[in-house]
């Protein structure tokens, strides 16, 4: 029998790999034996001597690559959730000859010339709709790819596209180092000044996780809690501090010598993806990558970022004289600065509405809200979560769940690993262990992550609000892939266009703030006590308040992705350009925005949003419409309107035309103006 276990019957439950035997050097030579088997598959289909077919061709196409695509899923998540040194080396050897192996499938020609004779037949063939969708996707993905350029043109874009990979790779690996390399630690009382207890617990459990001793406090880069430190800390010295080490993370300027250093890999990725947009004939990646949108264009794109920057920019001033309010009555003179921003809003909001994130927090433990996200599932969809205890995965975080439907029958495995790790990748995500086919037989296996700051040990891991609306954001994502009932493994789960992804995800964000979720869940985690009336009015009362600081950092962010991939050519330095664009917008200094250039994850680790940070948005219009057809039922947990929301749009998965999914579900084109409703940007 073979020693590499990963080359051996995956016996664990729901078809899980042995994690626990799992080593980084099992890797290499099993992704070797994946890829030659897949090389063989795709030359067999190719190599028919009957006529192109459905059966043999397409669906042979969806069924092939079982092994590596299994061996995919269990790398990838352990090179974002749990990696190493050794794992960190295999990712980077790995990264040339996977990104090889893609091109060599979509560039095969006598693969293509297969599925191109079915596409141009497509209209005879009589295939259901989910078939011609398929036929449809997968005929683009080949294009997209390059299989239809010159054989000159199909040779340097495989390099390019390898090239990429090694750089997306080196990019992300540079920020989780980054992020690991900084500590700010906390000895004194005077260090420790404002915070409250919730931070300070948060803060001596990380630096009991980093081994270090009695009296250590640790504020590292996790957003769970840099950003507690920066609204709660009375040292406007250490919150500068603390605010440099986050926003500078990747720029040359840490504390690393330049060892995580992405200035160069940015523009290098830039200028390798404006020459993969020359090669497919556009005159810059952005329209490239928007061809396959349902946003279409730049100027599609602009559009809506321009609809919400103005009176974002208008709502930002006004909070601005509050902040400035809070900065008078404290005595303070000095200009503000982007580290004092969170601070003064957090005394601004006390002042106004009464509300202190301290007296909050207490009211959302981890536990509670993980019942409140399973329990709106429960409602809307029927389905039932069995905690699994005995299933093991790669790390004793990780949470097992056995999800079933109303009837009983199975639906899915669903895994949840919630907290920051030194070896866990910073941010949010959902990814599949395995997908969803009727055709292969497979129910899903999904994982959500978060990065929440632990609790003490022996207390609860308490959340703000905006990490139970992470919470469920990751969630709904999840609940995209486990009610995907689709034939075929291309169309599954959340594999649908980018900027419809975040529909199903930021929809479920809204019953998390459902007064009547709330007063089920939201209970202290120390009296048992639910969250009063009171308290909750002054949540609601406060909802829309940062929300003008808000949405310039998030569309700042959008801007400056749109307008670094609409250049023909990579800019010289990323920074500068960086700061020039902000500047050509005139967003205002004390704002900033969510991610700069040499750490924007989403754009440079992958291709996945690149010139697509702006999804958010765009899919925020939907959500928010789509919410309000549970609003004008009367009843936010509507029988009728869940069942017509999980059959199209969270069932579809990509068997349906984005676009044509969201009129089923809706009964028409969707409305902005209910997203401008729920951030408060429509005139009053």
């Amino acid at each position: 029998m073979n020693s590499n276990p990963l080359m051996r019957p995956w016996a664990g439950a729901h078809g899980l790999p042995p994690f626990a035997d799992l080593l980084p050097a099992h890797f290499q030579p099993a992704f070797d034996a994946a890829l030659s088997e897949h090389r063989a598959e795709i030359d067999a289909i190719a190599a028919q001597a009957d006529a192109p077919s459905f059966a043999n061709t397409l669906a042979a196409f969806d069924a092939s690559g079982r092994w590596l695509t299994r061996l995919e899923h269990v790398f990838y998540t352990l090179a974002a959730s749990a990696t190493s040194l050794e794992l960190q080396a295999v990712q980077r050897a790995l990264a040339a000859p996977l990104a090889e192996h893609n091109s060599a499938v979509y560039m095969h020609q006598g693969l293509f010339a297969r599925i191109e004779v079915l596409f141009e037949q497509r209209d005879q063939l009589g295939l259901s709709s989910e078939q011609r969708r398929l036929l449809e996707r997968v005929h683009l993905d080949f294009l997209r790819a390059g299989a239809r350029l010159a054989p000159q043109a199909r040779e340097r874009y495989a390099a390019v596209m390898t090239r990429l990979a090694e750089l997306n790779t080196r990019f992300a690996q540079n920020v989780l180092a980054a992020e690991n390399g900084y500590q700010l630690r906390l000895t004194t009382d005077a260090e420790l000044g404002g915070l409250p207890d919730f931070v300070r617990a948060a803060a001596r459990q990380a630096a009991i996780d980093r081994g270090l001793g009695d009296g250590v406090h640790v504020i590292t880069l996790s957003r769970s809690l840099i950003v507690p430190f920066l609204s709660f800390s009375a040292r406007r010295d250490l919150r500068e501090q603390a605010w440099r080490a986050w926003v500078g993370r990747g720029d040359g300027h840490g504390e690393d010598g330049g060892s995580t250093d992405n200035r160069e890999i940015c523009c290098e990725i830039l200028a390798l993806r404006a020459e993969q947009a020359r090669l497919h004939g556009q005159a810059c990646y952005a329209d490239y990558a928007l061809e396959d949108t349902m946003a279409r264009s730049r100027g599609a794109v602009m559009g809506l970022l321009e609809r919400v920057w103005h009176p974002a920019l208008a709502a930002q001033a006004r909070e601005c004289e509050a902040v400035q309010g809070a900065m008078a009555a404290a005595g303070a003179a000095h200009e503000i600065e982007p580290w004092d921003w969170r601070f003064y809003a957090e005394q601004a909001k006390r002042a106004r509405f009464e509300l202190d994130e301290a007296e909050v927090k207490p009211y959302f433990p981890l536990d509670r809200m993980v019942a409140a996200m399973f329990d709106c599932a429960s409602r809307l969809f029927g389905l039932q979560f069995t905690a699994r205890p005995d299933i093991t995965a790669y790390h004793a975080d990780v949470l097992a769940y056995e999800v079933f439907n109303a009837d009983g029958s199975l639906r899915g495995l669903f895994l949840q690993d919630n907290f920051a790790r030194p070896t866990k990748r910073s941010g949010a995500w959902m990814n599949a262990l395995r997908n969803q086919s009727r055709a292969l037989g497979s129910t899903p296996v999904i994982l959500n992550n978060n990065n929440f700051a632990r609790g003490a040990a022996g207390e609860p891991t308490l959340l703000s609000f905006d990490d139970v609306r992470t919470l469920f954001h990751e969630f709904g994502h999840g609940l995209h892939g486990l009610l995907s009932n689709v034939e075929h493994e291309r169309l599954a789960g959340t594999q649908v266009l980018r900027d419809f992804v975040e529909l199903p995800s930021q929809l479920y964000e809204h019953w998390m703030a459902e007064p009547q979720v709330l007063k089920r869940f939201a209970r202290h985690w120390q009296t048992d006590e639910p969250l009063p009336d009171a308290l909750l009015a002054k949540l609601q009362a406060a909802r829309q308040f940062g929300q003008g600081y808000e949405t310039l950092r998030y569309t700042a962010s959008a801007i400056v992705d749109m307008a670094a991939h609409a250049l023909p050519a990579a800019p010289a330095d990323v920074v500068a350009f960086e700061r020039d664009t902000l500047a050509e917008w005139k967003l205002p200094h004390e704002v900033g925005l969510n991610h700069r250039l040499t750490h924007f994850q989403h754009l440079f680790s992958s291709a996945g949003y690149a010139a697509g940070y702006y999804v958010y948005l765009w899919a925020e219009v939907l959500d928010c419409d789509a919410f309000d057809a549970f609003v004008e039922a009367g009843d936010v947990f509507d029988p009728a309107v869940a069942a017509r929301l999980r059959e199209c749009i969270l069932s579809a998965g990509n068997s349906v035309e984005p676009g044509e999914a969201f009129r089923r579900f809706r009964g028409r084109d969707p409305v902005v103006e209910p997203m401008l409703t729920d951030r408060g940007l429509l005139p009053a």
